[in-house]
């Protein structure tokens, strides 16, 4: 999986480059002049998809994904740790089902071979990344599953005590900012 990690961590970071570099460079030529480049939009669109759906499974990995703990914080090691489960389970049907749908709908483009509107590609192979992004997505909450599972991970993201032990509080400044 570190083979996995490093190329997940390389494509956003290229795909965040290329962005800022084509925004860039179509705001200048647009403003200083009086031109354009007429598939920048799209490919930048394209890039920032792409780019949140290699994010979201990059933000399983890192344990940093979006979560609100309001109700888990009341509940018990052990409930907490089914509770956590559940969710991976609804997200694991929610990403089969995108999967599924991506591939008919990946299969439909493959078969009537239409190109992207401004730039010279099937659309196919740039719509794929939802099938890549989404399996991604299903890999990382396998990941997250297990490690919950064996008590290496208590959820989405790391609690707010192990984050303060990192940066040097100790316990009595976490219970402090707890109140």
């Amino acid at each position: 999986m570190k083979f996995v990690n490093r190329l997940e961590d390389i494509l956003i970071g290229l795909l965040l480059v290329g962005i800022t570099l084509l925004v860039f460079v179509e705001v200048v030529m647009r403003f200083g002049f009086n031109t354009g480049i007429h598939w920048a939009q799209e490919a930048t669109l394209l890039m920032s998809a792409w780019m949140v759906l290699l994010g979201a499974a990059w933000a399983v990995r890192e344990k940093s994904h979006i979560c609100v703990e309001a109700l888990l914080d009341k509940l018990s090691d052990n409930a907490r740790k089914w509770m956590v489960l559940f969710s991976i389970a609804v997200a694991l049907v929610y990403c089969g089902m995108f999967i599924q749908s991506s591939w008919v709908y990946v299969s439909k483009l493959h078969l009537i071979a239409i190109e992207l509107e401004d730039i010279p590609i099937p659309k196919w192979t740039v719509v794929a990344g939802l099938l890549v992004g989404f399996g991604l997505f299903a890999i990382r909450l396998l990941e997250l599953g297990w490690q919950v599972w064996i008590g290496q991970a208590n959820g989405f993201h790391e609690h707010r005590e192990s984050m303060l032990h990192d940066e040097g509080c100790d316990e009595d400044e976490s219970k402090e900012e707890k109140a």
